[in-house]
């Protein structure tokens, strides 16, 4: 089975190696990927080695496009004028039939390219196939082209288009699996299987950590405020479990009392005169008065005083 793959990725050349032939145009090696140059009109690349049989697919990603027509050739002859052609012109993928220069559409699917695409055409016996982004889009039985073992590009040449990552394989055909002579039944597990463990040969011991790791904070971007206690919460006591008895309190305390603001002086008790009692002993209890003569104003029962 032969293979051959290039991702371009090479300093800026016109020289794009042993690897391809370059059928018309000039292409060339532009930022590691392929440029069809921007001379326009349609050029043609092929890769130098063949691949081993007619049944083979070739792949390209398309990392740049614009509404001109470019793709990818399988089955083709040396000068690629035979073979398939899977192309997008900027509105739909087209897939073609080429005999001596004559292109015939045997397929579409309408879409524009877009950067990133990855266009593959296949062909295995008569069943022609495109695909992108590996999704088959277009697959029809096709006998124009019977054998061909050149793959490569078609394309505008046009600096607006880039090509990468190109690749090509044969494909190998399937064989058709017989009926199973017999079967065989799952089995269930018996028994079992053991085994010593060896001592260990060594063990590791935890190490304490070392350093420091330290990292910028950033800005708080929020803040919160406490917030006021609100409602009770209560609960019943239970009887204590031991009292304290009041001690009295011993030792002085004393202090120096200032010089007093002012004084108060005792008045000598005098003896009463003028008011109608001629004598009273102090501190002798009396029982009865002794009228002498009378003073004016008397005294009335009831009157009182003044």
């Amino acid at each position: 089975m032969a293979a051959f793959s290039d991702g371009f990725n090479r300093p800026d050349s016109s020289n794009l190696g042993a690897g391809w032939v370059q059928v018309s145009g000039f292409w060339a090696i532009a930022s590691s990927q392929l440029s069809p140059g921007s001379d326009g009109g349609t050029i043609i690349l092929r890769a130098a080695g063949a691949m081993d049989s007619s049944d083979h697919s070739v792949q390209v990603t398309i990392a740049a496009t614009t509404a001109a027509s470019h793709g990818v050739w399988c089955r083709g002859n040396s000068n690629i004028s035979s073979g398939y052609l899977w192309r997008n012109d900027g509105t739909s993928w087209d897939l073609f039939s080429v005999v001596s220069g004559t292109f015939t559409v045997i397929g579409s699917y309408a879409a524009a390219a877009a950067p990133g695409d990855v266009a593959k055409l296949q062909a295995v016996g008569s069943t022609i196939k495109g695909f992108v982004n590996g999704v088959q889009r277009v697959s029809v039985t096709d006998t124009a082209v019977a054998s061909g073992t050149s793959v490569g590009l078609r394309s505008t040449s046009s600096a607006a288009i880039r090509f990468d990552d190109f690749a090509a394989a044969d494909v190998t055909a399937g064989v058709a699996l017989g009926v199973a002579a017999e079967t065989g039944g799952a089995q269930s597990l018996a028994g079992s299987k053991a085994a010593a463990l060896g001592v260990t040969l060594e063990a590791g011991v935890a190490q304490h950590l070392v350093g420091a790791k330290t990292a910028v904070l950033l800005t708080a971007t929020a803040a919160e405020a406490a917030q006021a206690l609100t409602a009770s919460t209560s609960r019943s006591l239970t009887t204590a479990a031991t009292s304290e008895t009041a001690q009295p309190l011993t030792g002085t305390k004393t202090a120096i009392l200032g010089v007093a603001v002012e004084t108060s002086t005792a008045r000598p008790l005098t003896a009463a005169s003028g008011d109608g009692i001629d004598r009273v002993t102090a501190g002798t209890p009396h029982s009865l008065w002794t009228a002498r003569r009378p003073r004016t104003p008397a005294w009335s029962a009831g009157t009182p005083r003044t």
